[in-house]
């Protein structure tokens, strides 16, 4: 099994990218999906939210308003670092639960699209590590018009990650999204060929089918010895 890191920084075109896997039928685990549904009312994740930050983030019905939550951690560190230390053991256990359901359905390569995949360190976990890189004033742009955030707060989310250029120098395998749907498309392309190429050893032996040749294989061994012995 292949397991394909794919992170960026905020607004700087991965969810795209993301979009493109899966249109190519290659399966996604989004942290940002299992992030919402760790915290989603009533939950362990909700619970530990609430009492830390206060019934303030919360909205009527009850689910924690998620843009009031997002302008407290991103504006404080101290804040941030508290509520990502809370949360990771959900999302991480969730991220593993979907691993493991694609796993078990005899997926090969699958994407693990996850925002903070560096800053958590699970890009020891993935190979290859694609990064969706962009230039710095596209990204703000793009941020302040998805977001209808100001430039202060805008620059305080970027700053609340690590920067694109170091991602950069880490990544295996990097994707220019700073012009058009087009050219970031015709770039997608060739990752995709290089993400859906023959496995490794290692990688097979991960796979779901190769897991089952090494059981069925040791049953084997194990007996024709005992046959030999009587």
């Amino acid at each position: 099994m292949r397991l394909v890191g794919l992170t960026g920084g905020i607004a700087s075109g991965k969810s795209t990218v993301s979009s493109l896997f899966k249109s190519a039928g290659v399966p996604v685990v989004d942290a940002d999906i299992v992030a919402r549904n760790v915290v989603q009312k009533g939950t362990g994740g909700w619970k530990k939210v609430v009492k830390a930050f206060g019934n303030d983030i919360l909205l009527e019905n009850g689910e924690i308003d998620r843009a009031r939550l997002g302008q407290i951690v991103f504006s404080d560190p101290v804040k941030r670092k508290l509520l990502n230390s809370l949360l990771a053991p959900n999302i991480s256990f969730g991220i593993f639960w979907e691993i493991l359901k694609l796993w078990a359905n005899g997926c090969t390569v699958i994407v693990v699209d996850i925002p903070l995949l560096f800053e958590t360190k699970m890009d020891r976990w993935t190979n290859p590590v694609v990064v969706v890189l962009v230039d710095p004033k596209t990204q703000m742009e793009r941020l302040m018009s998805r977001d209808g955030c100001s430039e202060e707060q805008a620059q305080n989310r970027i700053n609340a990650q690590l920067a694109l250029d170091w991602k950069k120098s880490e990544a295996d395998i990097v994707i220019n999204n700073s012009g058009s749907l087009d050219d970031t498309k015709q770039q997608f392309q060739e990752v995709l060929k290089q993400v859906s190429g023959p496995l490794t050893w290692k990688e097979r032996l991960m796979s779901r089918d190769g897991l089952l040749s090494i059981v069925v294989c040791t049953t084997t061994g194990v007996l024709l010895a005992q046959k030999n012995l009587l």
